[in-house]
């Protein structure tokens, strides 16, 4: 039977909702006598481990979490191991009842969750698993077929015309905390870089936590999001939300972004409006797809691809790693991701399409790198977007579409712009070659103080024979079919 919320100790397990505003199931816990909030460091992990970028933020994100919580009477407990053990002793310790939190999605983790619920039920706890994490329940959307959706176009239409979004719920304005429970030190942690500290661009480019969300999106949506739906192709401009670590952490939710796009303040046309409601109706999507395949980060969406002749090469894997693959637009690419943690989603595509497609390098080992190295790492977008690119995923771009990173360039980074920023060696070419520093001529090269082998590598592939050597090995799959 259900307690008395009045007369409750609520335990919050915070976990991808380090959030106060808009958050059900801290709402829940809120009305009760007394709360603990909580944070777990899963020993074993309930899904994938996150990778060290990401540890980086949610050592701030805690960190600000932490500060909130306190101005509100109830700090943040934090423990390491295995949940039933904490949550059974955390449960004894301070007289809780009732054990809350926000549900999570990442198969494996969903899986544990039911778990852990029907085991804390068996000794006498309530527990309640709230939604807001995502703006859907991906198991309840069907299409007329009754099955899940395979292509986002149908999938967000049918989305669309039964989303309702509520405004967002406020922060709690008094929390009343249980003394006496011993925290761990995120210190101990240790989940920022020791020796060498390679997070200063990290630092520079971010500001994690709660308030840091509202702060990027106030700003995007007073300013970045005009020209949007055009700009946000252009990796020089400040057309991009940057929204998604703080998505990925739960520090906003989906709910307050499409709320705050209706209000009459938000600048930008409808068209910028509406691409950006589309961003978030793809993150959706890749969770419908890895909520209904958990299979997707093991194997392809697309069986046929099992048999591709992926090939290895852990010298061109470690260039493209480093930004030296000598196509200016990737490497720009590559060490913006390594700076920042963080890489625009127009380059993601061509450095994607150039790993799977000039290298021929399986996407699972791109697929990991940006696991470690970006701070939005999602276990959904992340899988999900690798296989679109690659041609092996859902509602795919197809094999054959193999991006050009010159003329991708030329197009996007018209100017050189964001090139210059990242590949400063070549910063004094001009414009005409910027984007293909082997058809410069010596004069310019010496004139600009490049030496192609030296200072900037030459390209690893010629991007015709790239091509030519991608299309023939899907036509394998092809025939084999």
């Amino acid at each position: 039977m259900p307690g008395n919320d009045a007369q409750d100790i609520a335990v919050h397990w915070f976990r991808t909702d380090l959030r106060l505003t808009d958050n059900a199931a801290l709402a829940a816990a809120a009305r009760c006598k007394a709360i603990v909030p909580l944070y777990i460091r899963e020993t074993p992990a309930a899904g994938r481990a996150i990778g060290a970028a990401k540890q980086w933020w949610l050592h701030h994100s805690l960190t600000a979490l932490d500060a909130e919580l306190r101005r509100l009477g109830a700090p943040l407990i934090l423990a390491t191991g295995e949940p039933y053990l904490i949550l059974s002793a955390l449960a004894r310790d301070s007289g809780a009842t009732r054990l809350v939190g926000n549900r999570r999605y990442e198969p494996a983790a969903a899986a544990a969750d039911e778990e852990l619920a029907d085991r804390l039920r068996a000794d006498g706890l309530e527990v309640d698993f709230h939604a807001g994490f995502l703006l859907h329940e991906p198991t309840r959307l069907k299409s007329k077929s009754g099955k899940f959706y395979r292509v986002f176009t149908p999938f967000w239409r049918t989305l669309e015309s039964e989303l309702q979004v509520a405004p967002p719920a406020p922060a709690p304005g008094a929390l009343k905390g249980v003394s006496g429970i011993a925290s761990e030190a995120l210190a101990d942690w240790a989940l920022l870089p020791q020796g060498p500290d390679w997070a200063g661009g990290l630092r520079q480019m971010w500001t994690p936590g709660e308030q840091g969300a509202r702060d990027r999106l106030s700003a995007f949506l007073n300013g970045g999001i005009e020209n949007y739906a055009e700009g946000r192709d252009v990796p020089s401009r400040e057309n991009t939300s940057r929204l998604s670590p703080h998505l990925a952490l739960g520090e906003i939710s989906p709910a307050q972004i499409l709320h705050a796009l209706r209000q009459p303040s938000t600048r930008g046309s409808q068209e910028d409006r509406e691409t950006l409601r589309k961003e978030i109706g793809w993150r959706e999507f890749c969770w419908h797809l890895l909520v209904n395949e958990p299979f997707l980060p093991e194997r392809n969406h697309d069986a046929r691809f099992d048999d591709f002749p992926w090939h290895a090469d852990d010298d061109a894997h470690a260039a493209w790693q480093r930004g030296r693959t000598g196509y200016p637009i990737v490497d720009a690419g590559m060490r913006q991701l390594w700076r920042h943690g963080y890489m625009h989603n127009r380059v993601r595509m061509i450095v994607a399409s150039f790993l799977t497609k000039h290298l021929l390098s399986h996407w699972q080992i791109g697929e990991r790198w940006f696991w470690d190295t970006l701070v939005d790492a999602d276990p959904a977008s992340n899988v999900a977007n690798w296989q679109w690119v690659a041609g092996t995923g859902a509602d795919a771009a197809p094999y054959f579409r193999i991006f050009n990173p010159i003329l991708q360039g030329e197009k996007f980074d018209p100017d050189g712009a964001y090139v210059r920023h990242f590949v400063p060696e070549i910063a004094a070419l001009p414009d005409r070659y910027i984007h293909k520093p082997w058809d410069a001529p010596e004069q310019t090269h010496e004139t600009a103080g490049i030496t192609l082998g030296v200072t900037y590598p030459k390209p690893l592939i010629e991007h015709r024979a790239a091509r030519q050597r991608a299309l023939a090995a899907y036509q394998q799959i092809k025939d084999a079919a």
